[in-house]
């Protein structure tokens, strides 16, 4: 009974975490589709900052937990949100986090830092340009 780790009197840590849990899930319940897909690129490069710090300390098991985590971020997240109905920009991007994806399963197989570091520079402009665009109507609420 004592022992149970959801218990909000445990360990700092573990309640600090709970705290951080709830927040991003009020966050992802109230944001739009395209604060959404922001938040997703944010945790794709936090996994990947994580990623390279476990390969320089040399802790595999953080670098494989923040990779794959990346890679599904990718797949099952901006991947799987495209319309590729919608022209050549989805499906160029699909075929970009395909090629991601693959890079970043090869760096979680072969601790390669520069793979991820390649990575992260592909996919900046792509993070910048959906920041730069904004949400609709998020401009006139501003002003």
């Amino acid at each position: 009974m004592y022992g149970n780790t959801s218990s909000p009197f445990g360990p700092r840590t573990q309640r600090a975490s709970m705290y951080s849990k709830v927040g991003l899930e009020t966050d992802v319940h109230g944001a739009s589709p395209h604060r959404l897909i922001a938040m997703l690129f944010d945790g794709l490069f936090e996994a990947m900052n994580q990623a390279r710090v476990a390969i320089q300390t040399q802790n595999t098991e953080l670098k494989h937990r923040t990779l794959t985590r990346a890679v599904r971020i990718l797949d099952e997240g901006l991947k799987a949100g495209l319309n590729l109905d919608a022209g050549p920009l989805a499906t160029d991007l699909n075929d970009l986090y395909a090629y991601v994806c693959m890079r970043l399963t090869r760096a979680n197989l072969h601790n390669d830092a520069a793979a991820i570091e390649e990575c992260q520079r592909i996919l900046t402009p792509v993070r910048e340009a959906w920041t730069a665009i904004g949400a609709p109507g998020e401009m006139s609420r501003a002003a």
